[in-house]
């Protein structure tokens, strides 16, 4: 399989977050993707240079004061007397109150980001815009005539809406790869395998019917992201029937998240798509500290079998996975279930 990857994640080395009331150490550290890198080049798998497509596919998905906020947030919050090393907003607008666009870096970063978990640091726009990317590159190499590319985006991007960050994400890989894609084809699926529910990839395309979300993740009632991501959200407007969720219950273990992804693909197959996008997360396996849901290794290989048989060309776009010693063979299980199926 080829893989993208950009040593410029390197660049996002988030110091804290706010979990719980309190400061401690982000979850999201540069090690994840080097140990799937490390484990892919130990698999021999062929790791390739990513093209540079510049910003017109973060543009398409993102809008412009977000960006702006993205690029320059870092630098005009250190400015500030006695800002803190990263940006963290201190409030949070309710957005239904809100009566215009704040200038200040201090009112933006309440405005753009949606929680604590998302600290902006002086490399984390170049880190993230590498990252995208990667998506856009393996969507670009499915137009082109491949099969099937793994990009190894971090940070990850699932929770990210159009206009705001959060969950240590910041641009939407994964939706930045099915918009690349809509270029050529007509319609294309996004399935989101992370234990979070894809919360910002649902808003971006929640009323269209050109791009079919599907979601599995532990139930939001008591987890992030808490208020969406509930099986009665279906899309509105043209998107009524095209955003499909299936929550499941906390620790639930191999057999009932089988079943769902059963459910996901015979949808998925219903859409009829010219293309597959896969937000691939790990952080759904039983040792993940997320603690959300009970996967086996075996699960992994399970559900890379199963969606190899749908027979599209598929962008695997890496997302959560927290738990660092055994990422590789969450990643080589799944690999080996997808190729062997192919």
């Amino acid at each position: 399989m080829k893989v993208l990857f950009s040593p410029r994640h390197a660049l996002h080395a988030p110091k804290r977050v706010m979990r719980l009331g309190a400061f401690s150490a982000g979850r999201d550290v540069p090690e994840r993707a080097e140990q799937l890198l490390a484990t892919v080049r130990a698999g021999g798998h062929v790791i390739v240079e990513a093209a540079e497509h510049g910003r017109a596919p973060v543009a398409a998905v993102h809008t412009p004061e977000y960006l702006d906020f993205l690029e320059t947030a870092h630098r005009e919050w250190t400015a500030l007397p006695g800002a803190s090393e990263e940006v963290l907003p201190s409030h949070f607008p309710v957005r239904g109150m809100v009566g215009g666009y704040p200038r200040s870096v201090v009112g933006r970063a309440g405005y753009h980001m949606h929680d604590q978990l998302a600290p902006i640091g002086p490399g984390t726009f170049d880190a993230a815009l590498a990252s995208a990317n990667l998506a856009a590159d393996a969507a670009a190499r499915l137009l082109a005539g491949e099969r099937v590319l793994y990009a190894l985006c971090r940070p990850s991007g699932h929770h990210a809406y159009a206009d705001m960050g959060g969950g240590a994400t910041y641009l939407n890989n994964a939706a930045i790869a099915a918009q690349f894609l809509r270029q050529r084809m007509r319609r294309v699926a996004v399935i989101d395998i992370d234990v979070h529910h894809g919360n910002g990839t649902q808003g971006i395309f929640y009323g269209r019917d050109d791009v079919l979300f599907v979601s599995l993740h532990r139930d939001p009632v008591d987890y992030h992201p808490y208020t969406v991501g509930y099986a009665h959200e279906r899309g509105e407007g043209v998107g009524l029937g095209y955003n499909l969720n299936l929550p499941l219950p906390a620790m639930a273990q191999d057999a009932a998240y089988l079943d769902a992804l059963q459910i996901a693909c015979r949808r998925i197959e219903s859409f009829v798509p010219e293309a597959l996008v896969v937000s691939l997360g790990f952080d759904a396996h039983a040792e993940d500290p997320s603690q959300g849901l009970a996967l086996s290794f075996d699960a992994y290989r399970a559900i890379g079998e199963r969606l190899a048989r749908l027979g599209l060309p598929t962008a695997l776009i890496q997302e959560g996975g927290y738990a660092v010693g055994n990422l590789g063979r969450c990643l080589t299980e799944f690999f080996s279930g997808f190729e062997g199926a192919a």
